[in-house]
Order: C-alpha cells, then structure tokens, then sequence
C-alpha cells in the first residue's frame, strides 16, 4: 500500500527530562511526515517490535488504558485514509495535504473562508476571468446567509431551494442562478476532493441546476452591412466600438478580450496568430482585405509589441483585466447607441458578433465540421447551439427540400 501509519517514538526528538515523544508516522507517495499523539516516555519504556509502551512504566495511572487510546488514534486514522481512498481522493493529496485532513487541521475551514482561497489561487494564476465570476456568486451567497460564517454541511437542499426562492423574488434571471448554483457546486467539489468535507454532505445529488435557452443573438447580413455603412469620424464616440463588432465578425467571432490582447507582432504573413485567453487553444485567422481596411487605422506607427487596439493601456495583468472588463461596459452601451443609429431592433452586445458570424455562416451552408474547427468548439455538440438559434423560415425552408 503507499500510504500507511504506524506507531512509533521518535528518539531524535529528546526532551531535557530524558522523555522522547511518541508519534504516528504517515507514509505517503514514498515520503514520510510526523504526527504528534501529546506523549512521551522514557526511551526504556519503549516496546519497538510491539509497537507499545512496555507495562513496566509507572508514569502513568494506566499503562493499558494509554496503549488502548494510542490505538484508537491509530483506528482513526486509518479510517480516515480509507475514507479518502474510497472517494478517490487520496492518490491525488500530498503528504502535507493529508496530513492536515488526518490531524482536522482543515476542519475549522468554512465555506466562504475556501472559496475566497480559491479566489486568491485564480488570481495568483492570472485567472482573474473565473476569480470575478467566484467573487460574485460569493457575493450573492453572502447577501443571502446574513452571517458572516457558513459551514459546508449546512448548505443542503433545502438551504439552496431557499436562496434560488430569493433570487427570483428579485426578479433575478434563470441563467443567472444557474451561474451562481455552478459556481457553488464547483466549490464544493474542490472541497470534497481535498477531504475538507465528506462526500457524504453533497448537496446536488438531489439540486439539480436550472438553465434556460438565452435569446437569439445573431442579426443578418443586411445589418452587419448597415453597421459597416455608418459614417462616423475617428474622433465619435461610437468609433472604436464600430470597429470593434466589425474586427471581430470578422475574425471568426474573436472574443473581446482576445481581441483586446492582440498584438501588431500577432500578425504573421497577412494572418492573425493568438491563443485564446480562455482556453489557451491556438488561432490562425486569414487577414482579408475588408478586415486590413479596418486594422490599417490601428497598425499605424506602432511596433510589434504594441497592442493594436486602444483597450489595455497599464502593464500590470490585473491592472489590464480591469482595463478590458471597463472598456468592454462602455463598448456594450455603445453598441445599443450604434443599434439605435442603424434601425436594429435586436439587443446589440458584444457577443453578437460571435453569433452572428456563425449563424450567417450555417445559413451559406458552411459544413458545421468547419464552422465548429472556425469557432474553435472542441466538441460539435457546442457548435450545435448555434443551430438551434436559426431563424423559422430558414428552417422551413430545409423542410421544403424534402419534396419529390
């Protein structure tokens, strides 16, 4: 077995009163890690091979009763390595890790005090996309439970039935909760492999997260075209934002922050090269002339290692995500101004791009293999959900095709 416990009196350590403290010590993936009982005795009084205090010593009322609690502290611990084992969890732990599950160093850790370590471990990593969205179901949580406290096994069923009845009486979205409640349930997760709480406690065996279908996105051609056709000066407000929802139509729906992050070294023999922040997946975007005729504003007198558009403007990366979440605000308001201007009646964002791009690209018969790769999904069912989002009559009229 890799891991294991076994008693034993750990000579190295000697106290000045000629007393050496018994220990269990845990081995795990070939390493080795002490754990304190609170005992000592005189290394005379130490039974090596039986692994026990000899009978013979008089420092205590009890010699058997002593042995009989080392025992059980041993049981348990034993128990609780099976535990883990069992959940799947142990493999995974370092010695330090388990030997804090093992001692219930962990035990005081309470829920709001994890997620905010998780928070603080996204943020070292640069995640600082998933730390917001943490900070906010985080957020929402605590508004909900009044107290300052909040233990895992408290949050059951019945508790987040409770806090799904007061975010709708809000007026709060569907899709919003589902965000938060998976967010939750993530953190949960984290918890339970790391043995901070017993799988036991699990509250979404029996929740079960709801969603629903967002609201079409994509608009046609024709106004994608009455976006492009509207005269603004470099020096409107409405400007950058124009070119922005164009940039990224574009560049196979590039994401706001991709784009953001974009680089003028990033244009390699007339195509662009990125790796999405997201997910790291690499992209190569051919660079066609009504896509240059929108860049050749922003590429002018500038070097390889400037950004090409004017998003990030400070060096620190915390600084610059906080660039990008303002600067994407004011896009967004801009863009139902820009709506307003060319008679859209959809709700302009800066995802619709994104969809956009893919629905006009499914209703031109692109084959949804090469719109999946184009949109870099990793599986066609992602792709698919742009399908579902096609217009009745474009529908209606696949269905026609199956005439004789």
């Amino acid at each position: 077995m890799k891991t294991n416990i076994t008693l034993s009196m750990d000579k190295r350590r000697k106290r000045k009163d000629g007393m050496c403290p018994i220990i269990f010590r845990l081995s795990h993936h070939r390493k080795t890690i002490s754990i304190t009982t609170g005992f000592a005795v005189p290394p005379e009084y130490w039974n090596e091979k039986n692994r026990e205090i000899k009978r013979t010593y008089n420092g205590v009322s009890s010699v058997a009763r002593l042995n009989n609690l080392l025992m059980k502290k041993k049981t348990d611990l034993r128990d609780g390595i099976n535990s883990l084992e069992e959940n799947s969890s142990l493999e995974a732990l370092s010695i330090t890790d388990l030997k804090n599950i093992l001692t219930k160093s962990n035990k005081s850790i309470l829920f709001f005090e994890y997620g905010q370590q998780l928070i603080d471990e996204m943020e070292e990593a640069k995640r600082f996309g998933n730390a917001r969205a943490y900070k906010s179901a985080m957020g929402a949580l605590k508004k909900f439970n009044k107290k300052a406290n909040l233990r895992f096994e408290e949050i059951s069923y019945n508790y987040l039935k409770r806090f799904e009845t007061s975010h709708f009486k809000k007026g709060n979205s569907v899709n919003g909760l589902s965000m938060y409640m998976r967010t939750i349930r993530a953190i949960y997760n984290k918890a339970i492999h790391q043995g901070i709480v017993s799988a036991d406690y699990y509250p979404f065996k029996k929740y079960k997260i709801k969603s629903q279908p967002t609201a079409k996105r994509a608009i046609s051609k024709d106004k994608i075209k009455r976006i492009l056709d509207l005269k603004l000066e470099s020096d409107n407000p409405l400007f950058h934002a124009r070119n922005y929802f164009l940039c990224s139509y574009l560049m196979n729906g590039i994401s706001f922050i991709d784009m953001a992050y974009l680089k003028v070294g990033s244009i390699v023999d007339g195509r662009i090269q990125y790796s999405r922040q997201k997910t790291a997946r690499p992209y190569d975007i051919k660079v066609t002339k009504q896509l240059i005729s929108i860049l050749n504003y922003y590429l002018e007198d500038k070097s390889k290692d400037d950004f090409i558009f004017p998003i990030i403007r400070r060096e620190q990366i915390k600084d610059q995500f906080h660039d990008v979440q303002w600067e994407r605000k004011r896009y967004n308001k801009r863009l139902r101004e820009i709506a307003i201007l060319c008679e859209i009646e959809e709700r302009l964002t800066s995802y619709v791009s994104r969809h956009s791009m893919a629905t006009n690209l499914i209703l031109d018969d692109v084959p949804i293999n090469a719109l999946s790769k184009m949109l870099g999904h990793s599986k066609l069912q992602t792709t698919e959900i742009y399908i579902k989002n096609l217009p009745t009559h474009i529908m209606d009229e696949y269905q026609e095709r199956l005439e004789i």
